[in-house]
C-alpha cells in the first residue's frame, strides 16, 4: 500500500468508534506507514481520530520497538522535539502519544519518563536544571492526562522520581482539565498530603471531556476529585 493510500487508510480507520477493532486491524499493517498516519492523527481537531491515534501509538511503538529499538528511539526524540519551542511547532498530542508509548513499553518508559516528567517542573538555578515547564494550558492538559494514565500503569515509577509534590500546584490549574487530572493522578499515586485540597475541588462542578477505555466522555472536576479522595482514604483491605 502506498504512503498516501496508507495515511487515508489509517485515518479512516481511527475515525470509527470500536478502538479494539481499530488497533487489530492496525497491528495487521505494516508498523512504519501506521505510525506515519498517527503523527498525523493526533493533532486533527476531530475528537475520535485525536484519541484513537493516541491509544494506536503505544502499541504501535512497542511493536517497532520490537523490531528496531533505536527506530523507536527515534520516535520518541521526535515527539519531544516537537514540545521544544525551537521546533516551530505546538507539539499538539505530543504529551498523550509519548505516555500511551511508556505505558506499552517499560524500557522506553525507563528511558524517558524523567524526560516527560520534566515537563512538570520550572527550571531550577542554574546548573541545577531539571524542569521543561510547559506554559501553554491546552499542552499542560495533555501532559496531565499523561500523567494520569501512567498513574494507573506505572505508579512505581512516578513515584520514585518525586512526581507527587510536582502535582499539587496544578490543582490550582485556571483549566479545569488540569485540575481534574491533576487530581486523579494525586488519587492514583495515593498522595495523603492533597486530601485538603481535593476536599476544596469537591465543589469544582467544572466539566471537561475525558478519553478513558476506549471513549470520550464528559467528567467534572469534583467527580475525580471525590475519586481520588475515596482512594487516598479508602481503608487498608483486611
Amino acid at each position: 500500500m502506498g504512503g498516501r493510500k496508507a495515511k487515508a487508510h489509517v485515518l479512516r480507520l481511527l475515525a470509527g468508534n470500536d478502538l479494539e477493532d481499530i488497533q487489530s486491524r492496525l497491528g495487521a499493517m505494516d508498523v512504519r506507514e501506521v505510525l506515519h498516519a498517527l503523527f498525523s492523527g493526533i493533532c486533527r481537531s476531530e475528537e475520535n481520530i485525536r484519541w484513537h491515534a493516541v491509544a494506536c501509538m503505544g502499541p504501535a511503538v512497542a511493536r517497532l520497538a520490537g523490531q528496531d529499538m533505536e527506530a523507536a528511539r527515534v520516535i520518541m526524540r521526535r515527539l519531544l522535539w516537537s514540545l521544544n519551542d525551537e521546533s516551530g511547532g505546538i507539539g499538539w498530542g505530543a504529551p498523550e502519544a509519548m505516555a500511551e508509548i511508556m505505558v506499552s513499553h517499560r524500557g522506553l518508559a525507563e528511558e524517558y519518563l524523567h524526560m516527560f516528567v520534566s515537563y512538570l517542573r520550572e527550571d531550577g538555578e542554574e546548573l541545577f536544571q531539571d524542569g521543561n515547564y510547559l506554559e501553554h494550558e491546552g499542552l499542560q492538559r495533555g501532559l496531565m492526562w499523561g500523567i494520569a494514565r501512567l498513574a494507573a500503569a506505572r505508579p512505581d515509577m512516578l513515584l520514585q522520581l518525586g512526581v507527587t509534590g510536582d502535582l499539587l500546584p496544578y490543582l490550582r490549574s485556571t483549566d479545569p482539565g488540569v485540575r481534574g487530572l491533576a487530581a486523579k493522578s494525586i488519587g492514583l499515586l495515593g498522595a495523603a498530603s492533597a486530601v485538603d485540597q481535593l476536599r476544596l475541588l469537591r465543589q469544582d462542578h467544572a466539566q471537561f471531556r475525558f478519553f478513558d477505555a476506549g471513549l470520550v466522555h464528559p467528567v467534572s472536576v469534583a467527580d475525580l476529585a471525590a475519586q481520588a479522595l475515596d482512594t487516598i482514604t479508602a481503608p487498608e483491605a483486611c
